[in-house]
């Protein structure tokens, strides 16, 4: 069972669902032959991701398709969609839309917690330190976000993309990477979990 995101842009599709013991076996044969010999663990979090998608992809009248990786390490999704795939150690999301409506899109997920000490100079750029208070830097909020960019960047630009190459605004909703000027919408969904979704038209 999986829990619907309410998403501020309502072509965007996302879910969470908690990662079960049993989702060692969610992942489809062709699915699984893309993974190589990856642990168990491995399987199991990309499993539970891969049933989010499914189950998102159903609700829009795909059928139950492989969603394999590519040797580059993004999910393939079917013709039509973008999607993105996410999860921490409990906890599987998945986000799609159709393609004549987002050209590209990004979910991550962490815990709601603090980030360690010494990652918050790693992540924030100079604009958002002095955007932000020390507080909000400790949280996990830009860290998701910069991840959800750099999912929906990497399948479109095939670079490599590091967190000072990416600035979050969260006041006009835009997060910019800086060696294309490519601007991405941005949400934050908090509860729980943070997610982090990033998309542009």
């Amino acid at each position: 069972m999986i829990e619907y995101l309410g998403c501020r842009n309502s072509r965007l599709l996302a879910g969470v669902r908690t990662i079960l013991q049993t989702d060692d076996d969610a992942l489809l044969p062709s699915e699984a032959a893309s993974f190589g010999g990856v642990v168990s663990k491995v399987r199991r979090q990309s499993g539970a991701a891969r049933l989010v998608a499914r189950t998102l992809l159903g609700s829009v009248g795909f059928p139950s398709v492989p969603i394999v990786k590519s040797s580059a390490g993004d999910p393939v999704w079917p013709s039509g969609i973008v999607g993105s795939l996410a999860h921490h150690d409990t906890v599987a999301a998945a986000a799609i839309a159709r393609r004549t409506w987002v050209a590209a899109l990004g979910i991550d997920i962490e815990p709601n917690e603090p980030l360690p000490d010494d990652l918050v100079d790693l992540i924030a750029t100079p604009r958002e330190k002095a955007r932000y208070d020390s507080a909000f830097l400790r949280e996990r909020y830009i860290f998701v976000l910069k991840e959800a960019v750099y999912k929906a960047y990497f399948p479109v630009f095939k670079r490599m993309v590091d967190f000072q190459d990416i600035d979050v605004d969260l006041s006009t909703g835009i997060a910019r990477v800086a060696d294309t000027d490519q601007d991405f919408s941005i949400e934050l969904l908090v509860n729980k979990n943070i997610i982090g979704l990033a998309y542009y038209s």
